[in-house]
């Protein structure tokens, strides 16, 4: 079956597959045989693992299987477009915020951490459902801490990729974020972490 690659990061090449998605870690030459493929292993492993938790909760491309061999996980395909293409220019943007803020309100009370929430990580897909994808830089066990620092990346996202509208994405995606049960805690946190921000662009 014909291999198609669709995407290629510093860590990994998304191959296109029939209907399947394909998510390959790449070697990296600097570094020791042993060692890389310990790495390569070990974060392979520990996204399926997060991928198949995650998909109990919110819509996340489907776990297939995952090969230590290859340094590969295998995925549905999901049949849409990223995110960061279509909102915009969405008539339904407030219901698709909203989604957001409840997507990841539950990763957070499940304490997953997405760790690069961007809408080019979420996809809109064909039947019209929002999908959250690429867990390579998520962890479990997220404190306060980290949930805020995942709403802080959020919201950056949205301030760099949708600048004309990105207040009203901003306020919806928080007003989707409050079905979270630990949200009150995680706002707080949240305030204090915008302020080191600022504090950090004054210097």
């Amino acid at each position: 079956m014909k291999e198609i690659v669709v995407g290629q990061g510093a860590e990994a090449v998304l191959i296109k597959k029939g209907t399947m998605m394909l998510k390959r870690r790449v070697v990296k030459g600097y570094r020791f045989k042993e060692l890389d493929d310990k790495l390569r292993g070990t974060r392979t492993r520990k996204e399926a693992k997060l991928l198949e938790k995650a998909g109990k909760l919110i819509n996340t491309p489907k776990m297939i299987k995952v090969s230590d061999k290859t340094m590969e996980i295998d995925m549905g395909f999901i049949d849409g477009k990223k995110l960061s293409e279509y909102l915009d220019g969405m008539k339904n943007w407030e219901e698709v915020c909203l989604e957001i803020g409840k997507g990841i309100g539950k990763l957070h009370d499940a304490g997953i951490i997405h760790g690069d929430l961007t809408t080019s990580n979420m996809i809109w897909s064909g039947s019209g459902k929002l999908y959250f994808i690429d867990f390579g830089l998520g962890y479990e066990n997220g404190k306060t801490e980290d949930k805020a620092v995942d709403l802080h990346l959020i919201k950056q996202a949205l301030e760099a990729k949708h600048f004309l509208y990105f207040d009203k994405f901003f306020d919806s995606v928080m007003k989707g974020y409050e079905k979270s049960r630990g949200q009150e805690e995680v706002m707080r946190r949240f305030k204090k972490v915008e302020q080191r921000g600022r504090y950090k662009e004054q210097y």
